[in-house]
């Protein structure tokens, strides 16, 4: 029997398919639910996350109010605009796991825009008072957040764009699209929505927060202080592997489950999303779905130091070596003992110890479960997807743990290896001389100054943007990182790791 295609009018026939056993969503969709939600970022990660989450409520809850209003703001978000509206706003997510798969049709998304078409008309829903949050999954480098004096970049040609008020009416970031209809919300009456980042960023909340809040203030002081006094940005941790989607997996689902989706999501059974009570215009009642909602930001940064650490930082560990040592997938990386030990030792011996205990959590039950996700090959996450974006990555992941390091003079060896790999990565080339694209915001800059500094990390050390004075003042980190440089670039990752192994 032939697959069929993606859409409300064959949920009935697909569900129907004994064999294929897919949860397809019965609830009331279109114009019998409120779109509650607008989110920025319609990517892989946003439809097996909150977008699941919301589908849960929807599905099992019979809540109407939060369906969610999916916004594109870049020109390659054109693709996801013509699939999701050539299958009604539905789409598959694919669960893998060594014990089997299951296919779930999520109906949560109920419209999109893409701002390049209508750039009014996302303004006009974002004010709408039926929008309660506007979430984000727009990555680190959306933010346009500056690493080292933790203050906006308004010096970036896409800032004095939307900051020029002949453009008020046509932005371009995140921030001149949320100021715009934060404005329009103030001078009607209406409570200011919260801005909710999903983004795998340490105090995404809080940043979220400061650089609209900076923003506005360049503005109009007054809407600024509006947003800031009445305005909500809860910090949250989110966590669920979602490698990109290939053409394989369409194939599978079609031949598993036959469903013709375009555009599915394939992600593993574990998510977990902990997130502060901060909501300035009511929120879904999360916590019925499994979300930790929990009281404060103190609560989140605890659950979100583990996994940007563990998970995020011993992701980034594997990524930069295993690229360069000729691996395609992050499986294929564990799989080598060496580098399954390597990730086990630094994970227990320079993570752990500078975490704080976080009551009834067991932390190597945690590790353990990492080491099982990063394994499970039927995810076939691939590195390159891990190695995105490295310049908002490392600081955050890597860097932490390596300043607290130097702070307590623990050992911090493994955690300098990982660095001086995405050193060696930067320059585009792995270990057998065959090249690779470098995917990174800043990436002319990065490999300008790889190139210049060779097996010395000054170059790029000096990015104050990057890395802090605690950094390049300390002369065992510099003698650490520069010494797995040269061993490195001279002897390339597999016959370098194992100096990192005891």
């Amino acid at each position: 029997m032939a697959p069929l295609k993606l859409n409300s009018k064959n949920l009935p026939q697909i569900s129907a398919a004994d064999e294929a056993q897919v949860k397809v969503p019965t609830y009331q969709r279109d114009g019998a639910v409120k779109e509650g939600i607008v989110h920025i970022g319609v990517g892989g990660f946003h439809r097996a996350h909150l977008a699941v989450y919301i589908d849960q409520l929807m599905q099992k809850h019979g809540i109407t109010d939060y369906a969610i209003c999916g916004v594109g703001l870049q020109p390659f978000d054109a693709a996801m605009r013509d699939v999701l509206r050539s299958q009604d706003h539905l789409y598959t997510v694919i669960e893998r796991s060594a014990k089997g798969s299951s296919a779930h049709v999520i109906g949560s998304i109920n419209s999109y825009l893409f701002a390049p078409d209508d750039r009014e008309a996302v303004i006009a829903k974002m004010a709408h008072p039926d929008t309660h949050i506007v979430s984000l999954t727009i990555t680190e480098s959306g933010y346009y957040y500056n690493e080292n004096t933790h203050e906006l970049q308004s010096e970036h040609p896409d800032i004095q764009f939307d900051l020029d008020p002949a453009n008020k009416k046509a932005p371009r970031t995140t921030f001149g699209f949320l100021y715009a209809a934060l404005e329009r919300r103030h001078q009607q009456g209406l409570k200011p929505f919260t801005v909710m980042s999903c983004d795998n960023m340490q105090k995404n909340g809080s940043i979220s927060r400061h650089m609209l809040a900076s923003f506005a203030r360049l503005r109009n002081p007054e809407v600024a202080n509006w947003i800031t006094d009445q305005g909500a940005f809860p910090n949250a941790m989110v966590d669920r592997i979602t490698p990109q989607t290939s053409a394989t997996d369409k194939t599978a689902l079609a031949d598993s489950f036959g469903i013709e989706d375009a555009w599915p999501v394939v992600t593993e059974p574990f998510m977990q999303w902990v997130i502060e009570d901060q909501f300035s215009d009511g929120r879904p009642p999360l916590d019925k779905v499994g979300v930790q909602v929990v009281k404060n930001v103190y609560d989140v940064e605890q659950f979100e130091k583990y996994k940007l650490r563990l998970l995020n930082g011993s992701h980034s560990a594997l990524g930069y070596p295993g690229q360069l040592a000729g691996f395609k997938y992050v499986h294929q990386v564990m799989e080598n003992p060496l580098f399954r030990r390597f990730m086990w030792q630094m994970m227990q011996e320079e993570i752990k110890p500078l975490l704080p205990k976080i009551p009834a959590f067991n932390i190597d039950e945690y590790c353990n479960t990492l080491i099982e996700r990063f394994s499970n090959p039927t995810i076939m996450d691939q590195l390159p997807r891990i190695c995105l974006n490295a310049s908002g990555k490392i600081p955050q992941f890597i860097m932490p743990s390596i300043a607290e390091a130097i702070w307590v003079t623990g050992p911090f060896r493994r955690l300098c290896f990982s660095t001086a790999a995405w050193f060696c990565y930067i320059n585009g080339v792995d270990d057998s001389g065959k090249t690779f694209k470098v995917d990174d915001p800043m990436r002319e800059e990065l490999q300008a100054k790889a190139r210049a500094g060779g097996t010395n990390p000054a170059e790029l050390l000096s990015i104050k943007s990057l890395f802090g004075d605690d950094l390049r003042g300390d002369k065992r980190f510099i003698q650490e990182i520069t010494t797995a440089m040269e061993d490195i670039t001279r002897d390339g990752i597999m016959k370098t790791l194992p100096k990192y192994i005891d």
